[in-house]
């Protein structure tokens, strides 16, 4: 444990109006105004990773933050207008790892990837200032003013994508959320909390939230809404079968299978979830409740292919599929494809193949 102790000093010019105030209010008019905190936090060597220092405006968490991790204490990054979102980060880095903790963060879009940061939406600035620290040199980063420029349910499923990519390994570094917002406590789930209200520091143990998805058939009329999030293009076969995944009633992954030339034969064409609802495994759940209900209909096969992180890695991941193949350069055109130009191809990347084998897994 560490002992913090902060002073904060306000200078006063006298003016008249002070003056005047300070006679009306029966106000003490002192050369400087001065307040202390002092409070007990986690030392960096204890054994926790995520912390949170929460209080009400004024109450002294960005003071007492500032105090205990100086440099360490950011808000936002300063990101070079008109550069690709991937490249405002360290040199030093691969891309790979850079993807990685953009989709661990749920900023899993390579389209965004490539937009400068200033294009994107409030959600996916504050996704990927949180990204950048977790991929800076400090051990320790401290997040102030943590989900307050984001919607409310935009500040829940980023904390919960957050605290689901720390429990699986794929960020190491210890983070501090100093918020004003304790909506996002049981979605972050930290090992401790300093209340600056009253002063007092809980160390917590709190179970993940289990969010219901519901998954329905729907018409292709709700494509539009997802198109623009697909990491190719915004093309839906018209033969495509579409279904929707729905969190609290609300719109939040899509769907669509194909008929793979062959009798109960499907391919998964289609896997979109929306952007604030990305990183807290909606699209794998998706993906393998939608495929046991499709063979619990009578598909024999289902297959997807893809390119994209988040399904590769879910799918390496599952006991549920199995690894077919790989294609270092994609399909090349040939057959039906070749007479139709127009139909997207993955030919130029790699793109891996898993079959669905069915049975149950816990995320």
């Amino acid at each position: 444990m560490q002992i913090v102790d902060a002073l904060v000093e306000c200078p006063v010019t006298e003016s008249f109006r002070v003056r005047q105030l300070a006679g009306m209010f029966d106000v003490p008019l002192e050369d400087k105004l001065t307040r202390r905190f002092q409070v007990e936090l986690p030392s960096e060597e204890d054994d926790w990773q995520v912390g949170m220092i929460v209080g009400d405006s004024g109450s002294g968490k960005s003071t007492v933050a500032r105090a205990a991790y100086d440099h360490r204490l950011v808000q936002r990054f300063a990101w070079k207008r008109g550069q690709a979102l991937i490249d405002g980060f360290g040199i030093s880095l691969s891309t790979r790892t850079i993807t990685q903790t953009l989709v661990a963060v749920g900023l899993s879009s390579p389209v965004v990837w490539c937009q400068p940061y200033h294009c994107l939406s409030t959600g996916q600035q504050f996704r990927a200032d949180v990204a950048r620290g977790m991929l800076s040199r400090r051990k320790l980063i401290a997040f102030d003013e943590f989900t307050s420029v984001v919607d409310r349910t935009s500040a829940r499923f980023g904390s919960m994508a957050l605290r689901r990519a720390i429990d699986r390994g794929q960020i190491s570094k210890k983070l501090v959320a100093v918020t004003c917002h304790l909506d996002v406590i049981d979605w972050l789930r930290p090992d401790w909390v300093l209340d600056m209200t009253s002063g007092k520091l809980t160390r917590r143990c709190l179970r993940r939230p289990r969010l219901q998805l519901s998954i329905h058939r729907c018409s292709r009329d709700l494509w539009p809404l997802f198109a623009s999030h697909h990491y190719l293009d915004g093309q839906l076969n018209p033969a495509a079968r579409c279904y929707i995944g729905l969190v609290e009633g609300q719109p939040a992954v899509f769907a669509a299978t194909l008929n793979n030339f062959r009798k109960n034969h499907l391919r998964i064409s289609r896997l979109v979830t929306l952007p604030t609802y990305q990183g807290i495994g909606l699209g794998g759940r998706m993906l393998d409740e939608l495929s046991q209900h499709l063979t619990n209909e009578g598909a024999t096969h289902i297959h997807i292919s893809g390119s994209h992180p988040a399904v590769v890695a879910h799918c390496n991941r599952s006991t549920r599929w199995e690894f077919r193949k790989l294609l270092k350069t994609g399909r090349q055109r040939s057959g039906i494809y070749s007479d139709n130009s127009h139909w997207k191809t993955s030919t130029g990347r790699a793109v891996a193949t898993f079959r669905f084998v069915g049975g149950s897994e816990s995320d």
